[in-house]
């Protein structure tokens, strides 16, 4: 099938070898690549119930069929495994430059096993994978490993190059630490990083000149100018451009949605001092774009004023904004940078990292554990997050992640996470769709799985109602698993309803595939991995949200119900075709 290489690595990282294997070509077809495709290598190849940090847990990174295309929005790239911080299905996506370095290796996917007795550099390569120390690199932040490991590699030839790397918090297996690339870049969510750490490695460099085939590739060319000229105007992607994700922080504040003082209201005063207007006022910032894209929702930011003036970073995006300035809330969007900048280079997820501050907090205004922090308290902020990389004091605690502080602390009633997870900047006591997509998503609480605030807030479905939702939520989480398939970028979901996937699917491969078909594929994706996280000893009870997302918004008295849940959730699956417990169903066509 056009669209892919036909090729996987499988790199064993303890005796330093590689072998270069051919799957099926009917692998492809039921799986397309990307997440169907390493999904299904994770199944196959991961010991049930492998330990996350051992050396058989499985780090698969992969590309798509789309990416190297003219296609706008597929310079993407995935890493999945089995979660340090979850113990379940893993799965994390980055943009920048790096994915068409990945893929122009010439591999549909790169599987990683073993662990090397010393830190350990890759080079991946058409040809396969060549081994290096990396003692010099251990201990350096994510900016200076990545140069670093550049200044090693690189050979001045014209192929495409680029590099992922940990950092501290990566060596030290903090269990949400982040795979880094592009310097800003984080494959962010779950604890990629630490299992990178564990196998003692401290960066890949890909490197390569291959081409994937693709069916048409004249009439994919004109397809892509076209589509630009026809889209890169219209408001919404002007919105990002102009704006970038910052931009939700309003519109989540005036939706009464913007989680605040640790999950207990639902908007911030303070938030016109950290949206978009403010760091665009206040600092210099310049719309900074992955490759193949024409939205550049990203931000290179220059702190222009007080004590971080000069301090350079692409961000601080929403996500990074909710986390410190309404969890935590800190008031100064600089300030928010600043910590933004030492997540980054420390090599932490922010989200999660922020979540643990705001704990913190209250754990200490509950009277759990004597720590001079409080909202607000940029410093100490400051201090625990490089103490929880050292996995110093009360940090080495939070390095375990939430459901270890919430039990070690007796807070598990208050700690917010689903699956050991935390939610991302949506309140589904707002937006109860949200709920629902938190329940259900197979690496925890996600918003990327459905982004189902998208519906909700836009009106096309009622956030406070139950009725219909599993049905349209089930059809964002399906064309957005064949998004994570192909892999393409999360913000071009508007541009890419089902007709055009499968339009663009044929130019590429050159198989005509309806949306029956490519729902199909998607079901059959989800089927494996809730088989994985139930083999992996994941209870179909933990579809739930925690006790604190079922008690009321101290600002508006917005709840989302045991019992609202649960309808939804009995919906969803039944159309997902799984039992009255949420397990797939043997002997349907597409449970293989």
């Amino acid at each position: 099938m056009d669209g892919s290489y036909g090729r996987i690595l499988k790199i064993d990282l303890t005796h330093k070898t590689f072998q270069i294997e051919k799957p099926a070509a009917e692998t492809y077809r039921k799986y397309l690549g990307g997440k169907g495709l390493a999904s299904y290598l994770l199944y196959k190849n991961n010991p049930p119930g492998i330990d996350p940090l051992a050396p058989d847990n499985c780090l698969i990174f992969a590309t798509g069929p789309f990416t190297g295309s003219q296609i706008w929005g597929s310079c993407r790239y995935g890493v999945y495994s089995k979660s340090p911080q979850t113990g379940i299905y893993a799965e994390s996506y980055a943009g920048g430059k790096v994915p068409e370095a990945i893929d122009a290796t010439g591999f549909d996917a790169i599987l990683i096993k073993g662990c090397s007795s010393s830190p350990t550099a890759l080079k991946v390569h058409p040809d396969g994978a060549d081994f290096s120390p990396a003692d010099d690199l251990w201990g350096l932040d994510t900016c200076k490993s990545e140069d670093a490991l550049h200044k090693h590699f690189t050979t001045g030839d014209d192929h495409k190059s680029g590099g992922v790397v940990i950092g501290p918090a990566g060596e030290n297996l903090v269990r949400f630490a982040v795979i880094e690339n592009d310097y800003w870049r984080s494959a962010g969510r779950t604890g990629m990083g630490a299992v990178m750490g564990a196998k003692k490695l401290k960066g890949i460099f890909f490197t390569g000149d291959c081409r994937r085939p693709v069916a048409e590739s004249d009439k994919l060319a004109n397809w892509a100018k076209k589509f630009a000229a026809a889209n890169r105007n219209l408001p919404g992607v002007q919105a990002y451009k102009n704006s970038g994700t910052p931009i939700m922080v309003k519109i989540m504040n005036e939706a009464g949605a913007f989680p605040t003082r640790y999950w207990s209201k639902g908007s911030y005063s303070a938030w016109p001092k950290i949206g978009a207007e403010a760091l665009h006022e206040r600092c210099t910032v310049k719309a900074h774009a992955c490759l193949k894209c024409f939205m550049a929702c990203g931000r290179l930011t220059t702190i222009q004023q007080g004590r971080h003036s000069g301090l350079t970073l692409e961000g601080p995006e929403y996500e990074t904004i909710y986390a410190f300035g309404g969890l935590c809330q800190i008031d100064n969007i600089e300030e928010i940078a600043y910590l933004n900048a030492i997540c980054d280079r420390l090599g932490m997820d922010t989200i999660t990292a922020g979540n643990l501050c705001a704990f913190t907090i209250e754990a200490q205004r509950r009277g759990r554990i004597d720590y001079p922090i409080d909202y607000g308290n940029v410093d100490a902020i400051a201090t625990l997050l490089n103490e929880i990389a050292a996995k110093k004091g009360i940090g080495a605690i939070l390095a375990e992640g939430i459901r270890n502080a919430a039990a070690v602390w007796d807070l598990e009633d208050l700690a917010v996470h689903v699956k050991g997870l935390e939610p991302a900047g949506y309140d589904p006591r707002v937006l109860k769709g949200m709920g629902l997509g938190y329940a259900t998503s197979d690496r925890g609480a996600c918003h990327l799985r459905t982004t189902f605030y998208k519906p909700e807030l836009s009106g096309i479905i009622d956030p406070e109602t139950t009725t219909g939702k599993a049905e349209l939520l089930l059809d964002y989480e399906d064309r957005l698993t064949i998004f994570d398939s192909l892999i393409l970028c999360r913000f071009f979901r508007d541009l890419y309803p089902w007709e055009i996937l499968s339009e663009l699917l044929e130019s590429v491969t050159g198989t005509n595939l309806d949306r029956s078909q490519l729902g199909e594929i998607a079901a059959r994706t989800a089927n494996l991995i809730r088989r994985f996280n139930l083999r992996e000893g994941m209870s179909p009870q933990a579809d739930a949200l925690p006790k604190q997302l079922h008690r009321r918004l101290e600002d508006s008295d917005k709840v989302i119900t045991e019992a609202e849940l649960k309808i939804m959730l009995s919906d969803y699956y039944l159309l997902r075709g799984w039992d009255k417990k949420g397990i797939p169903i043997p002997g349907q066509a597409i449970f293989d």
